[in-house]
């Protein structure tokens, strides 16, 4: 364990309030597409990197598009090709017709039809370098979507819940059935963990930004942690008669978990070594 931070008393608190530690960066991770689950990579406790894979969906079907759609951008690019060649060749017919009519040895409307040639030949190489493009657009489309059938994680953190197994269907949202799961896994970024405490409203008066706090762990009640507030939310719980106040953690350490209590002392001219 790392050492407690020690407390140098040159005042006493002025205003005591309890609350629980939090996460301000967590995420439920699931699917963008529904599937089967063929892996799942993490366990509780597991810490993960951003973008280290999750868990895996069966990609048959998204694999199968994919290639199709690769498949349909070559059999484009050989269309092209065949008008390309097509072109070169109807261009040497009109510079031929071109010679020959200057030497009173072919006919006007033989150069005009060349010409025509020429002109749709060309029009018909643009229209399918367009459809290429299209082609190659719908490659990354399905490209896109079979990378949804592997999950990766959004951050770096830990994982606190592990929700779905292998042989399960997860879906974006609800979809029904007991093997339906709508995520993966929870992660929490462990360097975003903080205190929410309610203040009575009659005393918020005495707290402010910036002010040092004294916080306590429920479950180590000895150890003073250094803390100081962040920010006083602007609006009052009607029902509660109160405010609620975020506190920065000063000094992380691995006891601090999401959903502690913890107890708070905001103090007066107090340093925290």
């Amino acid at each position: 364990d790392l050492p407690a931070p020690t407390v140098v008393p040159t005042s006493q608190s002025i205003l005591n309030a309890s609350g629980y530690i939090t996460a301000r960066r967590m995420a439920t991770v699931s699917a963008e597409v529904m599937g089967l689950i063929t892996s799942v990579n993490v366990e509780e406790g597991m810490r993960v990197e951003q973008g280290q894979v999750l868990a895996t969906l069966d990609a048959a079907g998204a694999t199968v598009n994919r290639d199709f759609a690769l498949a349909q951008v070559e059999v484009l690019k050989a269309r092209a090709a065949a008008i390309d060649a097509n072109l070169s060749e109807a261009r040497r017919q009109q510079g031929r017709f071109t010679n020959l009519i200057d030497r009173n040895y072919s006919s006007r409307a033989e150069l005009t039809q060349a010409e025509a040639n020429v002109a749709n030949l060309n029009a018909s190489l643009i229209s399918a370098n367009a459809d290429i493009e299209v082609a190659r657009l719908e490659v990354r489309r399905q490209q896109e979507r079979l990378d949804d059938h592997t999950i990766r994680a959004p951050f770096a953190g830990v994982v606190t819940q592990k929700n779905a197994q292998p042989g399960e269907i997860v879906a974006p949202s609800s979809a029904g059935g007991g093997h339906t799961r709508t995520g993966i896994c929870t992660i929490v970024d462990m360097e975003s963990l903080e205190i929410e405490v309610d203040v009575n409203e009659a005393f918020i008066g005495r707290v402010m930004p910036g002010q040092k706090v004294r916080a306590n762990l429920d479950a180590y009640p000895d150890w003073d942690i250094p803390a100081s507030v962040i920010a006083i939310i602007p609006t009052a719980d009607r029902a509660k008669a109160t405010v609620q106040v975020r506190i920065g953690i000063d000094a992380s350490d691995a006891r601090i978990l999401p959903d502690m209590g913890v107890k708070v002392a905001f103090l007066k001219n107090e340093q925290l070594l």
